[in-house]
Formats: structure tokens, sequence, C-alpha cells
């Protein structure tokens, strides 16, 4: 059973969402408008968040990105009847974790709501069987806690920023193609969507690297994907060496 909130201002719909999210077990709550959204989803009580965009009060991008500027990292599904690229560019790009558009069939948003539950849930069983710490540069990411430090100095996160960091681990120094990573951090198969990976690589950059303009370690290849150079994920022992020779362009 999940603890939902569906911050909605469509009374008639948010109450036939609770009704069928109830259906399947969970626990669900309504906020009608962005303020009052963002309040509950403060609390940290919920396991997921559906949420509209177009929100008296306080607008949906708003409420997502205070969420994400403040380090919460519940899952958000947005909910809503702006579907233009734009739109769906700046939500991802902004921390949501998927994006359903207006109308909608019930199944598949309930479909996606159990997905989103799973996947958040997944890492923790996955890394467990893993926990040896990888290295790279001087940072340390640590499946056991899902931590990374840098320096020895814990760094903020957020999911998918460690989702997708781990991912690259994983490989270790082998190429992942863009959309080998969209499928497994995102779930993702729209190629118009693929500016969110690029948006979080970034971010990686931002956090991890000494001179993000010129990275090390989180490598570019161009028009194929990303690699992360000077690691061993089997030992956890720092590799050193130049960058492969595939890597042209260390920008997204």
């Amino acid at each position: 059973m999940a603890r939902i909130l569906i911050v909605e201002d469509n009374r008639n719909l948010a109450h036939g969402l609770r009704t069928n999210l109830e259906f399947e077990g969970h626990r669900a709550e309504i906020a009608s408008d962005g303020d009052a959204g963002l309040r509950r989803a403060r609390s940290g009580e919920h396991d997921i968040v559906v949420l509209d965009l177009m929100l008296p009060e306080l607008d949906g991008f708003r409420v997502l990105e205070t969420l994400r500027r403040e380090g919460h990292s519940v899952p958000v599904l947005v909910l809503t009847a702006r579907g233009d690229e734009a739109d769906k560019v700046r939500g991802l790009e902004g921390g949501a974790d998927d994006y359903v558009t207006k109308p909608f069939a019930l199944r598949e948003l309930l479909a996606r709501v159990a997905a989103l539950l799973r996947r958040s849930a997944a890492p923790a069983r996955d890394l467990s069987a893993a926990p040896v710490p990888v290295r790279f540069g001087d940072v340390e990411l640590d499946p056991a806690v899902r931590e990374v430090r840098r320096r020895g100095v814990p760094v903020a996160l957020r999911p998918k920023e460690y989702d997708l960091l781990h991912a690259l681990a994983r490989r270790e120094g082998r190429l992942a193609e863009r959309g080998e990573l969209l499928r497994e951090v995102w779930g993702y198969h729209e190629s118009v969507l693929s500016r969110t990976l690029d948006t979080h690589i970034g971010e990686l950059r931002r956090k991890l690297e000494a001179d993000p303009s010129a990275p090390r370690h989180i490598l570019t290849v161009r028009k194929v994907g990303y690699r992360l150079a000077g690691v061993d994920g089997r030992t956890g022992a720092q590799v050193h060496g130049r960058a492969g020779s595939e890597v042209q362009d260390r920008g997204p």
C-alpha cells in the first residue's frame, strides 16, 4: 500500500483518481491548489505525488521546482492538459519522474503509478547485493547507502541523478548509449525527451567534476551516449589513465 498525494483543482477528477487508487489498495489524499500541495508534499509522508500543472495559488511547475530545489526526492508524476513538447521538457528537466497528458486512459495511469513505485523501491534491492564502493577521481559512490561523497563530503544528488551515475558506474567505463540510459533510468522511449538526460549529465558534472566545462570522468561520446572514465566497479579501486579516443565532444 502506497501513500499518494493528488494535487489537482478539478474536484471530480481528483475524487475519481482517489477512488480508483484506493480501489488498488493505496491511500490517497487530495490537495486542491498549489500552495496546499507544496505544504503536504514537503511533509515527506507520501510515496508518490500526482501533480497537475495548471493550479490556483501556485502552478505545478513551481511546486515541482521548489520540491527539487529543497532536496525532496518523492517521485512526481505530472498529470496535465499541457501536452506541448516545451512543457514536457520543462517538467522533466524540473524533476518530474513521469509525464502524462489529459485526456488519459485510467488503466495506463494506474500502470505508470505502479511502475514509479517499483522503480523507486528497486534500487535499494539491487544495490544491496553489490555494496562495494566505486571510486573515480575524488568521488566515491557507496551503493549500500545510495550516497555519493566528494573528498569525503556527502554530495546532495537528486534520485535520478544518483540512478544515472550508478548506471554509468555499473558499466565500468564502457559506453552507455543515450537510449539505454533513458530506458534504464527513466523508462522513456520517446527521443523527444532525451534533453532531460543531457540536463542531468550537466548537473552531475557541476557537482562532481573539478572543471565541469572540461570534464575528466563524465564524458560524452558524441552522437552516441556517455561513459564514466577512471573507475573500476569490481574492486572500487580508482583507475588512472586518459579518456578513450572515442570521446570527441565533452559537452552534452
